[in-house]
């Protein structure tokens, strides 16, 4: 099972090539789900630790997209969750999904409607609702970022007495390097620009990615030098 201890108490589980964040504090919070067939690593996880999967209390959501969403229905049957994410990403009665127009039509075919449900979450299934700038009682405060581009509810999670950022799929690293979100599945890449610049005011160090390995020395620099070759 590959895991990396980020820090004493944040580990980052990979499966199927996507992130799972663990904060492991008086309770234990995941940054997203991950996808189908997650929940057992994510179990084995809490035990190697020592805890037990009802200690799981919280989900925050960094972006509605199936990989990071979709091992939800799994978890939850195992343990009540508190589902938190950004309400600009979640589809209501006349809101899109939260990906470009390509997938969208493909998620409107009437025969498809049984997977829109399995590819994004809805109102209804959020418990908190984040409209960016709330500090969650998290690592000595937990700063919710909002971040659109890669989606309209993209969202980064700040810790300054930790100097650690989750930044979801805001970005990519590529080796040595970070690149911008991929984008056939971005919705604006010139906001996505806008909000590394956010990031890159931020003061940190360590970096965790919704895909690949974290990065832990330097981090504002990696994203100052991705905003260079961006044109911003």
């Amino acid at each position: 099972m590959p895991v990396i201890d980020v820090m004493p108490d944040v580990h980052q589980l990979m499966f199927g090539g996507v992130n799972i964040g663990l904060i492991a504090e008086q309770e234990l919070t995941l940054v997203d789900a991950g996808l189908p067939g997650s929940t057992p690593r994510v179990v084995e996880l809490v035990r190697r630790l020592g805890r037990s999967v009802d200690e799981i209390t919280t989900v925050v959501i960094t972006h509605n997209h199936f990989d990071h969403i979709a091992g939800l229905p799994e978890l939850q049957k195992l343990t009540e969750v508190k589902v938190i994410a950004h309400a600009a990403g979640l589809v209501g009665a006349d809101a899109y999904a939260p990906y470009p127009e390509g997938i969208r039509r493909m998620l409107r075919v009437p025969f498809l409607n049984p997977l829109r449900r399995r590819f994004v979450l809805g109102e209804s299934d959020v418990d908190v609702q984040l409209t960016g700038g709330e500090v969650l009682n998290l690592l000595g405060g937990l700063q919710v970022i909002h971040t659109p581009g890669h989606t309209p509810g993209s969202i980064c999670l700040y810790s300054p007495q930790r100097r650690l950022v989750f930044v979801g799929d805001a970005m990519r690293r590529h080796r040595r390097s970070l690149e911008l979100p991929a984008k056939p599945v971005s919705t604006d890449l010139v906001q996505a620009v806008d909000s590394l610049r956010k990031i890159a005011e931020l003061d940190f160090d360590v970096m965790v990615f919704g895909h690949g390995r974290p990065v832990t020395e330097e981090g504002r620099a990696w994203v100052q030098a991705l905003l260079r070759r961006a044109g911003g």
